[in-house]
């Protein structure tokens, strides 16, 4: 893989960008792009990325950061020919691909009515958590921001009880926001979790602590009193069964403060 020029970089990002209302083209000139600055040795080796069943060029990040940089004023401006260009990226197929589909849905304006469908049928084509987290965090990322009530509908909407094959969207779209410092709007978001929080499925367990240690980061006090709440009210033994595993992880504060409400209670006589 040859030495990233910077100016050469830049250069060819912007010509890219010259296709973006011509998506068979630019998807072309990508693959070429990508294939420049491929690491052909590790590709060679591991063609898969790992933790993933998406091939992928092992761009370095810094590629993708600036066809990003040169394609978003185009995205913002003409919403509907991103959202062509992103279908096609996602149905390419490639980790690199999909990461600027996700960056496409992301500039979007919140209120495109295409937006959601998309975001929801990719989310469940994706193995790799660390691909879904992104897309989740870049795709609402003008959501969070312009239409905050908005965002708080559709994490309403996917944490329903009849809804858990969508908890996953709505746990980690939960983790985006209390994770970006723009985002004030906490205590609604509690409300929104708590029943996911109390029902507490093994197979989220990985998911929760992400949350849990997310929001203590955030707001220490609010999140170890939020936590008391739930396991006080909660009818449901998982939830302080999978609150015992997962409390290894949390800071050794947060751990005195939930251990009455953990612990394993005596069998009746």
């Amino acid at each position: 893989m040859p030495a990233i020029d910077l100016a050469r970089l830049r250069k060819q990002a912007s010509r890219l960008a010259d296709f973006f209302f011509a998506p068979d083209e630019f998807l072309k000139h990508l693959r070429e792009m990508l294939e420049f600055y491929v690491n052909h040795t590790m590709r060679k080796q591991q063609a898969i990325a790992p933790g993933s069943n998406l091939p992928t060029y092992h761009t370095q990040n810094v590629v993708i950061k600036q066809i990003e940089q040169e394609i978003s004023r185009n995205a913002k401006e003409y919403p509907e020919a991103a959202l062509e260009l992103a279908d096609l990226l996602w149905d390419e197929g490639y980790l690199e691909t999909r990461l600027l589909a996700a960056f496409l849905l992301g500039r979007i304006p919140p209120q495109e009515s295409h937006l959601l469908p998309r975001l929801t049928a990719w989310t469940q084509q994706i193995r790799d958590v660390n691909l879904r987290a992104k897309l989740l965090d870049t795709s609402l990322a003008r959501m969070r921001k312009e239409a905050p009530d908005q965002f708080l509908q559709l994490i309403g909407e996917w944490l329903q009880p009849e809804r858990t094959r969508l908890w996953p969207n709505g746990i980690q779209a939960v983790i985006s926001a209390v994770e970006d410092p723009s985002f004030l709007n906490l205590p609604p978001l509690l409300k929104l979790i708590a029943p996911a929080i109390e029902a507490a499925p093994a197979k989220l367990q990985l998911e929760i602590e992400e949350l849990v240690l997310a929001l203590y980061k955030k707001s220490s006090t609010e999140t170890a009193y939020f936590l008391r709440q739930v396991l006080t009210t909660s009818t449901d033994p998982m939830t302080a069964i999978t609150f015992r595993r997962i409390s290894p992880s949390f800071p050794p504060a947060l751990k005195e403060e939930l251990r009455d409400f953990i612990r394993v209670k005596p069998s009746q006589p």
